[in-house]
């Protein structure tokens, strides 16, 4: 099913007339975070937005921060699960003056009522977010796989049944600051599996938003590098109708993001490859790139997306959000 559009219990602030001397106003609840960093530091670039802050020593402070949403036309909610959920009660608690919402948790990512912030996804994905008041941002692994899922669901290359395993490495700053303290410190190995209960928390919103039907089978890892991720889904052709071959998989995505910005599609190796691909390549930007990587006579191919965990994985991802709702882009 398609992300629902936000049905916010109180009625936010409208989007600011652009054009008007004042800039807009946002607020970042979790600023002092690796993504709440990030965002802050795309967000001081743009000339029209105005950056609300809560002091240091008051930033669990309910109080102060329910303050900073009033005084805010957009808030950003990078919490845990759980105090992002306490986050939207201060904000309804607020009424009229309640801010529009994008939250960067997982708390709201499949929940009735908010929009999926991933435009990309559906041809009309930016015009619900644009007229969204509460908007989810995606999971760094969710916006890889998506990417390369969504569009063989549509096409029906790719059955709403089909078993798929999800196999995924990223960088250690995608595991908050426990892991990051761990890998900086030397304390980490150089590379594990994890989620191994097969309870990860995107896998709902992977089968949700790619529209499958049967739940996915995802194995994350981390690796020894700060940033960059790769995602991965290997198939058996002949399992698939019409029995595709890998240039007809890497047709629709050509044709599915001709037109869409940030989105690159690598073409499609030939004989001589190349059959590799480096975490780390797209690292410092917010840029996403999907692969088909194939074997005509084993009949077998593996879909690829690369991204920066911390760039369209998370702030990049937030900035493209943040504008889209404040009335900033197209």
């Amino acid at each position: 099913m398609d992300s629902p559009l936000a049905t916010a219990k109180s009625s936010p602030k409208a989007t600011p007339k652009r054009g008007t001397a004042d800039p807009v106003r946002v607020f970042i609840d979790g600023e002092a975070g690796t993504v709440g960093l990030g965002i802050r530091q795309r967000l001081e670039a743009l000339p029209s937005v105005q950056v609300v802050s809560v002091p240091y020593e008051r930033r669990k402070d309910a109080e102060a921060r329910q303050e900073s949403m009033r005084r805010a036309d957009l808030a950003v909610l990078c919490l845990p699960d759980k105090a992002a959920i306490e986050a939207v009660a201060l904000a309804d608690a607020l009424g009229a003056d309640a801010p529009k919402l994008l939250d960067a948790s997982t708390a709201h990512r499949v929940a009735p009522g908010w929009t999926y912030g991933f435009p990309e996804l559906t041809r009309d994905g930016a015009v619900a977010i644009r007229s969204s008041a509460r908007v989810t941002n995606p999971g760094c692994y969710p916006s890889g796989a998506l990417a390369l899922l969504r569009p063989l669901v549509d096409a029906g290359v790719i059955p709403r049944d089909q078993p798929i395993t999800i196999n995924a490495v990223s960088g250690y700053t995608g595991g908050g600051n426990a892991l990051i303290e761990q890998f900086e410190a030397g304390s980490a190995p150089a590379f594990k599996l994890y989620g191994l209960n097969l309870e990860h928390k995107h896998v709902p919103e992977i089968q949700l938003y790619a529209k499958l039907e049967r739940r996915p089978l995802f194995v994350p890892s981390v690796g020894n590098f700060r940033q960059g991720m790769l995602v991965s889904i290997p198939l058996h052709l002949d399992t698939l109708p019409g029995r595709p071959e890998g240039a007809d998989l890497h047709a629709l995505l050509v044709q599915r993001y001709a037109e869409v910005k940030g989105i690159e599609v690598l073409p499609l190796a030939n004989a001589d490859g190349p059959f590799e691909l480096d975490a780390e390549a797209l690292n410092g930007t917010d840029a996403l790139q999907v692969a088909v990587f194939a074997h005509p006579r084993h009949r077998q191919a593996v879909l690829v997306a690369r991204l920066d965990n911390l760039g369209k994985g998370a702030a990049g991802a937030a900035i493209q959000n943040i504008e889209l709702m404040l009335g900033l882009a197209d």
